[in-house]
C-alpha cells in the first residue's frame, strides 16, 4: 500500500514507519513550491489540512509534524507525521537522533488511510 490516493495533480503515499506518516507529492516534478500552479498549491494545502485533522481525531497524537525538504529528492512533496511522546525519536524530528526503543500500540493504519481517502472524495 504505497499510494493511497492520486489524481492528475497529486498523489498521497505511505512512508513505512513506526508512526503514522503520509507524503503528498505533485504528479509533475516541480523543484520548488513557487513553481507549482496556484490551483495545485490550494489542493496541497487542503490535503494537508484533511490529513492533519484525520490524524488528530484518529490517533490523538502529542503533535503533528509537517515538513517539506526535498534536498535528496528535488520534487515538491510534503511529509505529514503523527508524533507521540513514546515514539523512538520524540521530541527529535524523525530524521534526528533516536531517543529510545519504542513499541507503539496504535489503531489500524489501513483504516486510517481509508478514512483519509473518504474525507478527500
Amino acid at each position: 500500500m504505497s499510494v493511497i490516493y492520486k489524481n492528475e495533480n497529486i498523489r498521497i503515499e505511505v512512508e513505512q514507519n513506526e508512526i503514522p506518516w503520509l507524503k503528498i507529492f505533485t504528479q509533475h516534478a516541480y523543484k520548488e513550491m513557487s513553481e507549482v500552479p496556484s490551483e495545485i498549491k490550494l489542493e496541497i494545502y487542503n490535503l494537508l489540512d484533511i490529513i492533519e485533522k484525520e490524524m488528530l481525531s484518529y490517533y490523538k497524537p502529542k503533535k503533528i509534524n509537517i515538513a517539506s525538504f526535498g534536498n535528496y529528492m528535488p520534487h515538491v512533496h510534503w511529509h505529514i507525521m503523527a508524533r507521540f511522546e513514546e515514539d523512538s525519536f520524540f521530541p527529535e524530528p524523525m530524521w534526528g537522533t533516536k531517543q529510545r526503543e519504542s513499541s507503539l500500540k496504535l489503531p489500524d493504519f489501513e483504516r486510517f488511510c481509508e478514512n483519509v481517502v473518504k474525507a478527500i472524495v
